[in-house]
């Protein structure tokens, strides 16, 4: 019983120094100051990056044409109005005149095309004269064709031709007589031969109107019918024809001549523009007010269609585009927001800025980068193209 008093007391006496050494560590832990928490990346007001000085606007110029460069306008750094000569290629002359003939062609496909409104009354009476003389002459060959069914002659012909075979007839009996009396004499008694040609000359008549006769009483043969077929066929063929050619023409100018005149003049105009164009690609021009920043080619040289001849910008007006602004940070800013833009060449200048544009995908290269664009309030007077700029731009919560 005694060993067993003096375990629970030996209990009771450990927990006691338990609990107060429990204490004691929290009042120690107390004491200490808290663990700072993880900054928070949104709690920056700013975006910092790096970036380049870039005209707002610049391009590099190509040759439009192949050819030997003639002249070279002007110097590296030198500034030009828009529509300004900077270059110019061999063979102007030629081309001019490849355009001024090109410009005769126009005009007589044009007088071409005004000429068939003018003469359109005179082409529009010869077509309805053509149609009347074809109506005419397809009448005349049906009669004729018509006639071959019968005898070749009326009655009144035939009548007219048997009362001419019987004087002829008579003419020859009487000759005939005469000539009896005389047949016997001598050859060279002039009475005979005059005689004989009266006689001669009876019998032919004779012979003649009985020919006649004859032939108005028979009907035509196949030789003349088929002749009188054929012209009636192209009796036939030319009234198509003429009227096909008055139905033309009768409420206006031919519409195939006018689509032929037309296609010949917008074929002539763009001859004309090609012509135009090939004589402008002679020569490059400024596309805008800026400076030729570098010069690739030199007078006398040969140049191929779009090779690079000079780079040209409007310095006048630059701008800041960013190298390295990452994902994470283009996410926290949006077009219009304000920045403070610093040059490493030129040191305590300070230029307020506003973001203009922000790309919608990410630039080429290592890391995922974005490029921003960004107007500057005003230009430092010794700011060029190309040198590196720092941006801070502020965050809008």
């Amino acid at each position: 019983m005694k060993n067993q008093g003096k375990s629970f007391i030996l209990i009771i006496i450990l927990t006691v120094m338990s609990l107060a050494l429990s204490a004691c560590g929290t009042s120690a832990s107390d004491s200490q100051s808290p663990t700072p928490a993880p900054a928070d990346v949104n709690a920056q007001k700013t975006v910092s990056a790096t970036g380049i000085v870039v005209p707002s606007r610049w391009t590099m110029l190509s040759i439009p044409a192949s050819g030997v460069v003639e002249s070279v306008i002007g110097k590296e750094n030198q500034a030009f109005n828009a529509g300004d000569v900077l270059l110019r290629l061999k063979g102007k002359a030629a081309q001019e005149a490849a355009v001024s003939a090109a410009e005769v062609a126009q005009l007589a496909a044009q007088r071409k095309l005004d000429n068939l409104e003018k003469n359109h009354v005179v082409v529009r009476a010869a077509a309805q004269l053509r149609l009347a003389d074809a109506v005419k002459a397809l009448d005349k060959a049906k009669e004729k064709r018509e006639g071959k069914n019968y005898q070749r002659a009326s009655t009144a012909y035939l009548d007219q031709a048997k009362a001419d075979l019987i004087l002829a007839e008579d003419e020859f009996k009487k000759a005939e007589d005469l000539w009896a009396y005389y047949v016997d004499k001598d050859e060279d008694d002039v009475n005979r031969a005059g005689v004989l040609s009266m006689f001669a000359a009876a019998r032919l008549a004779r012979d003649k109107a009985r020919w006649n006769l004859n032939y108005l009483q028979s009907l035509p043969d196949d030789m003349e019918v088929a002749q009188a077929e054929g012209a009636l066929v192209v009796a036939k063929a030319e009234l198509d024809e003429a009227q096909r050619q008055w139905d033309k023409v009768k409420n206006g100018p031919d519409p195939d001549d006018r689509k032929q005149l037309e296609g010949e003049l917008e074929n002539a105009t763009k001859q004309l523009e090609a012509a135009r164009s090939a004589l402008a690609d002679l020569e490059l021009k400024a596309p805008f007010n800026g400076t030729t920043s570098k010069i690739n080619v030199r007078e006398g040289e040969w140049v191929n269609t779009g090779q690079n001849a000079m780079l040209f910008a409007d310095l006048n007006e630059l701008q800041v585009e960013t190298t390295d602004l990452n994902e994470i940070d283009v996410a926290r800013i949006s077009e219009g927001s304000p920045v403070d833009i610093t040059f490493d060449a030129l040191p305590g200048v300070t230029v307020m800025g506003t973001v203009e544009k922000i790309a919608a995908r990410s630039s080429e290269g290592s890391g995922v980068n974005y490029t921003v664009t960004i107007s500057m309030d005003e230009r430092p007077e010794k700011l060029r193209w190309g040198m590196t700029a720092f941006v801070e731009i502020q965050v809008q919560e």
